[in-house]
């Protein structure tokens, strides 16, 4: 079986990284595109999600890729059609209509997968397995990178909805509540909001695991030169540090030989199989960590941004 993909929004993200890996996955196959700007090439683009559904039969399933604060609709929408639905990451602009898709495809007996490349980074899951077995005693994350490299006059990020430095700082909420047993919980968060901007451009978190481990995390989209993606796990057997966001793994002074294959290959593998067994993988612990630092986070204003 073939799963025929309908892509929606064709930004840095899907050009970069979706496009190619549906080329490469095995029992996928790009039928459409749907986006408001560009052409896809090879196959027919359509400017708007409707458009592409009543053109192509063929699509059996949409992968959306524009911005969270749009998603909701468009999920729906697909859903509704009775295709299968691959949420790029954040799943949503908030937790409750995320939890409203799952009802939706539920009912639609579709599947519905919530994607977080990060956790198919080739250091995650071998970190997984070695903190499973230590003493853990902090945790310390510096996601830290340059907002003008990585999202070039991507206004919506500014928008409420549009995460601001969380959009990349959840990568690293997606690492860490895959690697560390049990639940993490928020207790403290500071938000430092640019004057003409609505959301964060660095933010610092305070959370602790279940057991009481501490975790402090820094997010930062001001970092020039060198961009910092690591978590540091110190426990008694030494430290783990996961760098370049996943890709790299050291322990206790060691680096480790990891697997490769890529984030995306991993994610449209997992989709594909989710399809063939119907299935849905809809995981919430990230999203939800960044709604409790805006819930409860002290907002502190800083210097106006300007790109």
């Amino acid at each position: 079986m073939t799963i025929g993909i309908g892509l929606v929004g064709l930004g840095k993200i899907a050009r970069d990284q979706h496009l190619p890996t549906i080329a490469r996955t095995e029992g996928a196959r790009l039928v459409a595109v749907a986006t408001r700007n560009g052409e896809a090439e090879g196959v027919p683009t359509y400017r708007d999600l409707g458009a592409m559904l009543a053109a192509e039969p063929g699509v059996d399933a949409v992968v959306m890729c524009q911005p969270p604060q749009v998603r909701f609709e468009a999920a729906r929408t697909a859903i509704e059609a009775g295709k299968h639905v691959f949420l790029e990451k954040p799943p949503g602009a908030t937790l409750s209509e995320v939890e409203a898709l799952i009802g939706l495809a539920k009912a639609r007996g579709v599947t519905l997968f919530a994607s977080w490349h990060s956790r198919e980074a080739g250091g995650v899951a071998p970190a997984r397995g070695w903190l499973a077995r230590a003493e853990l005693h902090k945790v310390a994350i510096a996601w830290k990178e340059d907002v003008r490299v990585w999202h070039p006059g991507q206004t919506w990020i500014w928008e409420p909805g549009g995460f601001g430095v969380f959009d990349p700082g959840i990568n690293a909420l997606s690492i860490l509540t895959a690697i560390l047993p049990g639940t993490v919980r928020l207790t403290a968060a500071t938000l430092e909001t640019p004057s003409n901007r609505q959301a964060p451009i660095a933010a610092q978190l305070t959370m602790q695991t279940a057991a009481g481990i501490p975790i402090a995390a820094e997010f930062d989209f001001r970092q020039t030169g060198p961009q910092s993606w690591d978590i540091r796990v110190e426990t008694a057997q030494g430290e783990l540090l996961l760098s370049h966001g996943g890709e790299a793994l050291e322990i206790a002074g060691q680096t480790q030989q990891l697997a490769g294959g890529g984030e995306y290959a991993g994610l449209y593998r997992r989709f594909v199989e989710l399809v063939r067994s119907g299935a849905s993988d809809v995981e919430l612990a990230p999203l939800r960590l960044v709604a409790d630092a805006f819930l409860c986070g002290k907002r502190v204003e800083v210097a106006a941004f300007e790109e």
